[in-house]
């Protein structure tokens, strides 16, 4: 019910910055929490960062000082941007939406750090 289409993935240089966006559609609880999780090749996935309804961020440790997490609510829609790119940063980038009555992942984006 609810859709989840990222967007702004691609290759980059270590240095170099990107910003992913993801768009929510349907019926979407008011009261949610959206984040970015990120799965690296034979790795588990993991937190990136996550935001809540009333801009409330929290960071992977890994991330913090260099990526930022917004959110605009009138659009259902969060970004992240992705500063001073390391390529242990290399992974498919998930969005993802939780509240108490959904919890639905995207497809997700890639995103490349060459060295």
């Amino acid at each position: 019910q609810v859709q989840l289409v990222e967007s702004g993935g691609g290759l980059v240089q270590a240095g170099g910055s990107l910003r992913l966006s993801c768009a929510a559609s349907g019926n979407i609880f008011s009261s949610n929490i959206m984040g970015w999780y990120r799965q690296a090749p034979g790795k588990p996935r993991e937190l990136v960062a996550i935001i809540s309804d009333t801009s409330i961020t929290n960071y992977a440790d890994s991330v913090k000082g260099r990526f930022t997490i917004s959110r605009d609510n009138a659009k259902n829609t969060i970004y992240l941007q992705m500063n001073t790119l390391k390529p242990e940063d290399t992974a498919v980038y998930y969005c993802r939406i939780s509240s108490p009555r959904q919890n639905a992942w995207g497809r997700g984006t890639q995103v490349t750090v060459s060295s």
